[in-house]
């Protein structure tokens, strides 16, 4: 039996455990969920002119966890989901693709951390969730549970009508340890400064992100490494209860013009923009939602195998890397949502994406169809 096996038991032997606990006295907090999708890919053109063969799939994920109270200030956390093992991004199984007839599911473990809590201060050290403030997976993908420390500190102001509260967040994760001194490690350091004014209506969100020798390829298949210093202004604001707009606007300061390693037409592609407006929320029975992003993300305003992999088919498949390369595109999402419950609801997506700048003969292109049911328990 390997130690993953083992591991799993142990998991699902204390689930059993906690679960016969009187709920009074539970210190233990469970979270599952379960979404069945199906996508169809479609008139898709690739580099040389020629176009992707249409592709329909049916997919599933499922992610199971659970939060530990230690004390008044401590909890332990921890999740696993179904994906690829290799593949950061993608929880998503594809029915009928494993390895043999029916084979079995890979499981890992996508959460593992300590969290303190008290009075204005919060901070964990571990393997855990993105804690910077975001409104879409254009610059990082929710799917991704970095490895590191952050904290957080905010003060509130309660008598104050123009400002509600302003919060300090800070990160440090490590994307790859080269066994030597921190400052050789390839590695993401963030600072987010978060506002809330007008009763909570608008939120405003400058923060900056330093990525230290990221190569260029994901899975160890890159040629070269880059450094990204990225500034990004994100705002969002409730024009009424149901309807919120937003915006984001992303700049690597980073210079590469003298970087022989990059494509002359490529080096300036530095600048991102996400607009989108929302009606709706699927918090309740009965809610709907309906959203339209339009996004702008030119190839070096994201690190492009830790953003979203939604918008389109585009990977590093060829180079026997699993992460996508959504980055250097311009497209739109347009989503609607049903809540069939308070956690089970239906989405569907569509979304349309063309290459900013051609790297072949012609500019890809992209379209895709899903629909989601999701399920919470």
């Amino acid at each position: 039996m390997t130690k993953f096996s083992l591991l799993l038991i142990l998991f699902f032997s204390n689930f059993s455990a906690f679960s016969q606990v009187d709920s009074t006295k539970r210190k233990i907090t469970f979270q599952s969920d379960f979404r069945f999708r199906v996508e169809h890919d479609f008139n898709s053109k690739k580099s040389d002119g020629t176009y992707s063969d249409n592709r329909s799939r049916l997919r599933f994920r499922f992610r199971t966890g659970f939060t530990y109270q230690l004390n008044e200030w401590g909890s332990f956390g921890t999740q696993i989901r179904t994906g690829n093992l290799n593949d950061q991004q993608g929880p998503h199984i594809t029915i009928g693709s494993n390895g043999g007839e029916f084979s079995t599911i890979q499981l890992g473990i996508n959460k593992a951390y300590f969290k303190y809590s008290k009075h204005n201060l919060i901070g964990w050290v571990g393997k855990n969730s993105f804690p910077f403030e975001k409104q879409n997976e254009l610059f990082f993908n929710d799917n991704i549970a970095p490895e590191g420390v952050a904290l957080n500190y905010t003060r509130l102001f309660k008598t104050n009508k123009l400002i509600n509260s302003l919060s300090i967040r800070g990160a440090h994760f490590i994307i790859k340890s080269n066994n030597a001194t921190f400052n050789n490690d390839n590695y993401l350091q963030g600072i987010q400064f978060v506002s809330r004014h007008l009763d909570k209506k608008m939120t405003f969100f400058p923060s900056f992100y330093y990525f230290n020798k990221i190569s260029n390829i994901p899975d160890g298949k890159g040629t070269y490494n880059l450094n990204y210093a990225i500034l990004h202004i994100g705002t969002k604001y409730s024009l009424t209860e149901k309807i919120k707009i937003g915006l984001d606007y992303y700049t690597n300061l980073e210079n590469y013009n003298t970087n022989d390693s990059i494509s002359p037409h490529l080096r300036h592609q530095n600048q991102g923009l996400v607009a989108n407006v929302k009606y709706g929320s699927l918090k309740q029975k009965g809610n709907w939602l309906i959203q339209l992003t339009y996004a702008n993300i030119q190839k070096f305003s994201v690190v492009d195998y830790f953003a979203q992999n939604d918008w389109g088919r585009w990977d590093y498949s060829s180079t026997g890397a699993t992460g996508s390369r959504l980055s250097n595109f311009g497209g739109l999402e347009a989503k609607i949502g049903y809540a069939l419950d308070k956690k089970f609801n239906l989405v569907l997506r569509t979304y349309y994406i063309e290459q900013l700048v051609k790297i072949d003969i012609e500019k890809e292109t992209g379209y895709r169809i899903r629909l989601d049911l999701n399920i919470g328990f």
